[in-house]
């Protein structure tokens, strides 16, 4: 039986191994997920948060999980500074493939389209950053295909040049301490990832 791969482990020697704390820019989904993950890296990389959620609907609620990722940065107490940049919003990329998909199921084709779309915009900001690698904190939902994610970053990593640093945020009770992080500093914790047709599988009474 093939062993599953242990991408945190992959991730912990990669940043241990390095000589100076690697510049990552890290693929930010909302502030809860971000505040274990920003707790586990900031002290062994320099840390750039991006928000590229085309996915997350209506424009209200994107606007208010960045603000709540702002916020989170300025409250937490973090051992260097975290830039946070905003990408484009573009929901009309993500509703382009969507629509087509709207009964897919939570992890199917829906997701990894989107997923694979979120880190290839995030790869293009990382070549222009000069960034030493780039990573997403979705790999800390228990509702993520975290194995999915890592393949997809690996090879969009082959393809454009900037390596992935391959993570499995969840692991070491990481989806436990974002939790408690919420708790900490009162964050909106959203019980759907932001795609409309994942929140009207969720709750179809609203829809």
């Amino acid at each position: 039986m093939t062993q599953k791969r242990n991408y945190e482990r992959d991730m912990q020697e990669i940043l241990h191994a390095a000589a100076t704390p690697p510049h990552v820019l890290l693929h930010a989904c909302c502030a809860p997920c971000s505040s274990a993950v920003l707790e586990r890296l900031c002290s062994s990389a320099r840390l750039t948060l991006y928000f590229y959620n085309p996915n997350i609907l209506p424009e209200e609620e994107y606007r208010y999980r960045l603000a709540e990722l702002r916020r989170l940065i300025t409250e937490m107490p973090l051992p260097a500074p975290v830039e946070l940049l905003e990408g484009p919003y573009e929901p009309e990329r993500f509703l382009a493939f969507a629509r087509e998909l709207a009964d897919a199921p939570e992890r199917g084709e829906r997701c990894r389209l989107c997923i694979r779309m979120r880190l290839e915009n995030t790869t293009r900001a990382a070549l222009a950053l000069h960034a030493d690698y780039f990573a997403t904190t979705l790999t800390l939902s228990p509702h993520k295909d975290a194995p999915f994610i890592n393949e997809a970053g690996f090879a969009i990593a082959a393809e454009t040049g900037i390596p992935w640093l391959p993570s499995d945020f969840k692991k070491r009770e990481g989806y436990k301490r974002s939790i408690e992080l919420s708790r900490t500093y009162c964050l909106y914790r959203q019980d759907f990832c932001g795609c409309p047709f994942s929140k009207a599988q969720r709750h179809p009474e609203e829809s």
